[in-house]
């Protein structure tokens, strides 16, 4: 067993394991290869393969995708993607650190640099990386996500936080706050555009529509009539442009919310000095 765990224990990340069996696997493809069997592995490699994972489950979602599907998708057969990958689950951690690749690090180094503004920038990278892979919440609740570029975007995250002065103790409880609520809005924002593209409209016609059916409901509108005037203040507005400013409103919410901790946790321990002085 190449992730050395016991029947019945949890799931061993692949990242963890000593001596992945795709390597040993492809070597021997490779010789049938040339021994002239029809099956040609050695056309593909790992990152061919994990690449056109992320391509189908961009286009299908995570429901559709299959060992089958993805092997139509390369021209080969099934039995060809696992001389390199062990499993679906090992295949899908794989595609889970190929994009958190695509968010961009700032230096925590960076002369200059305030970690507000990082710290944004961070969460501004997670959120572009959600929307634009809808499926990543769902394994982001499933796997460890310990593959080296996610781990280079948490080593940036605590090295600025380091910077915000917020004490040991509520450092994670801070980065907390940030990527929930980032995750959270981000899961939901995917979501809404997949259901929008599901009935071939946009965003906004989708909205629209929906707002025309409750307007048409005055049962609904009597019910309700904060939720309907907040609807109707929007009018004017694109979905887009709301939403980038209610994403940048929270965010700035949430990191003047740890400022104020930090500062009351700084005063609480001056107060605790000064008494047993």
């Amino acid at each position: 067993m190449t992730s050395g765990k016991r029947a019945g224990s949890p799931r061993a990340s692949v990242w963890l394991a000593a001596e992945p069996a795709p390597k040993r696997k492809a070597e021997q493809a490779e010789r049938k290869q040339g021994e002239g069997h029809e099956q040609r592995p050695g056309a593909l490699d790992r990152q061919r393969i994990v690449e056109a994972t992320v391509r189908l489950l961009d286009a299908d979602g995570l429901a559709k995708f299959s060992m089958r599907r993805l092997a139509d998708e390369l021209d080969v057969t099934a039995m060809s993607v696992y001389w390199y990958v062990d499993s679906k689950d090992d295949l899908l951690e794989y595609a889970l650190d190929e994009v958190c690749g695509e968010m961009v690090v700032p230096d925590p180094a960076a002369e200059g640099g305030d970690w507000r503004d990082q710290l944004r920038a961070l969460a501004v990278e997670y959120r572009n990386m959600l929307v634009a892979h809808p499926w990543m919440p769902s394994l982001l609740g499933s796997y460890l996500n310990i593959g080296p570029r996610s781990m280079a975007f948490s080593d940036a995250i605590l090295a600025v936080m380091r910077h915000s002065g917020v004490p040991r103790e509520g450092m994670t409880g801070a980065l907390s706050a940030v990527f929930q609520f980032v995750y959270g809005f981000s899961a939901i924002e995917g979501q809404f555009k997949e259901r929008c593209r599901g009935t071939g409209l946009t965003e906004d016609e989708y909205y629209r529509q929906v707002i025309t059916t409750v307007k048409d409901r005055p049962d609904f509108a009597e019910q309700h009539p904060e939720a309907l005037a907040m609807t109707e203040e929007m009018a004017g507005t694109t979905l887009a442009e709301a939403r980038e400013r209610d994403f940048g409103f929270a965010l700035d919410t949430v990191i003047a919310g740890i400022e104020v901790m930090r500062d009351r946790a700084a005063a609480m321990s001056d107060r605790a000095g000064s008494g047993r002085s």
